[in-house]
């Protein structure tokens, strides 16, 4: 195994000279600048000794010594792929005002070939120091939560948000209360923990809705993406009653423009989020996957990879609004022209941020095992967040992503002398 790094610190983890459990300082407010810079506070390559494969850990900022994100897995992931998605966790963090900061992992490897279990867990254990002290991470693309957390038990970590679980004032209570909201059954034949990120997003849409003064079953939806987000949003988006009227794997793009049936198609689904063709219905049209992006729907949800609006295909985006299910979904190129045609792009920061939320919800105690207390929490705030960022671009012209930059700003200033907020994070 190799590793290089460039950190903020001058030197990489391992050599930190102090229990973070006896760090009595942390600041949990930075200024906007360092969260809105491109320049993040470490990078981190690893090379796998078994199979050559790359890996990246970007931590972009450190709130209370600690910083959040996702790890995940694709062939052709790239460091500025993973630095891009630390800026944006970073992000997520303060438009919700969490007590962390943000950071983000990467493999480029095929999460389907068999040895991407042992590709993950080598990763884990080399990134271990931050893994221990300062890095909490969980799910994301081409890693499911369980994986993860199956690498981190065999490890001896017990669960991917051991960093924030360890500085607990009772780390196994904790460990408890994270294990039992993850695994909280809710309609559907769900888990609480696969969906949150998808209720989420479908309350974004659900603003959207509301901002915009549509009737939900005159709303029409395009899901690029059908896995945990996607699928998730989906499954509630129908639950509200707008018409999916395609989605897209994969394999291809289903169309139906009087709606498709989303709990019929989520039962199709592997354990890759593709849907098995063999069993759709005949009257459900079969569609090149780039299709989704074309289709004539009132929203757009691009929801399965980042960068999937480009200046390439942007000019075929038919859609009234974006919301950004998936990470860096839309380039800022692509973005200008699609504001400057009158479509406002819900950016992902706040859009996709309901399960980070809701996980430090979660660990600060603050939600509990109950789902109806998580998806209230979600709701209130994600519905309060979006009508504020399309408000003002009805009113004023002003895109959601700067509207959404302001509340970055006025959640993230830095702590006056005396400021109750710059105190060591506190965990039930």
């Amino acid at each position: 195994m190799t590793t290089t790094t460039e950190s903020g610190f001058g030197r990489t983890p391992e050599h930190r000279e102090y229990d973070h459990r006896e760090n009595t300082a942390p600041q949990r407010r930075v200024d906007v600048a360092t969260v809105r810079s491109g320049e993040p506070l470490l990078r981190m390559t690893w090379s796998d000794p078994v199979t050559g494969a790359q890996g990246y850990l970007v931590v972009h900022t450190l709130v209370s010594d600690l910083a959040t994100g996702g790890t995940r897995m694709r062939a052709g992931c790239t460091m500025s792929e993973v630095e891009d998605l630390a800026g944006g966790m970073a992000a997520k963090t303060a438009v919700f005002d969490l007590p962390v900061g943000g950071a983000k992992g990467g493999i480029d490897f095929d999460p389907k070939d068999p040895r991407a279990v042992g590709v993950l867990e080598r990763f884990c254990q080399a990134m271990r120091p931050w893994l221990d002290a300062h890095w909490v991470t969980a799910e994301d693309l081409g890693v499911p939560q369980h994986l993860i957390d199956d690498v981190f038990a065999r490890l001896g970590l017990q669960q991917s948000y051991h960093a924030a679980i360890s500085r607990a004032e009772d780390p196994q209570r904790t460990l408890r209360r994270v294990r039992a909201a993850l695994n909280a059954p809710v309609a559907g034949g769900f888990l609480l923990g696969d969906v949150i990120g998808g209720y989420g997003v479908a309350q974004a849409c659900i603003g959207t809705v509301n901002a915009s003064g549509w009737a939900p079953a005159d709303t029409t939806v395009a899901i690029q993406g059908i896995g945990t987000m996607g699928g998730g949003a989906a499954w509630y988006l129908h639950e509200a009653g707008m018409r999916v009227v395609a989605v897209a794997d994969a394999v291809g793009t289903l169309y139906c423009p009087d709606g498709l049936d989303v709990p019929a198609l989520l039962d199709l689904r592997n354990g890759y989020g593709e849907i098995d063709r063999s069993r759709v219905p005949s009257h459900v049209q079969r569609l090149p996957r780039a299709a989704v992006i074309a289709t004539a729907a009132d929203i757009l949800v691009p929801a399965a990879i980042s960068y999937a609006i480009t200046t390439d295909n942007v000019d075929h985006v038919a859609a009234k609004v974006v919301i950004e299910a998936a990470n860096a979904a839309t380039t800022p190129q692509a973005e200008t022209v699609l504001t400057g045609r009158g479509i406002p792009v819900v950016p992902d920061f706040v859009a996709n941020a309901g399960a980070v939320a809701w996980a430090w919800w979660v660990l600060l105690g603050q939600v509990g095992t109950d789902p109806e207390d998580s998806f209230l929490r979600l709701r209130t705030e994600m519905l309060a967040k979006v009508a504020l960022l399309l408000g003002q671009w009805m009113l004023d012209g002003v895109t959601p992503r700067h509207t959404a930059w302001d509340l970055v700003a006025a959640n993230r200033r830095a702590p006056a002398p005396g400021d109750p907020l710059a105190v060591p994070l506190t965990i039930p």
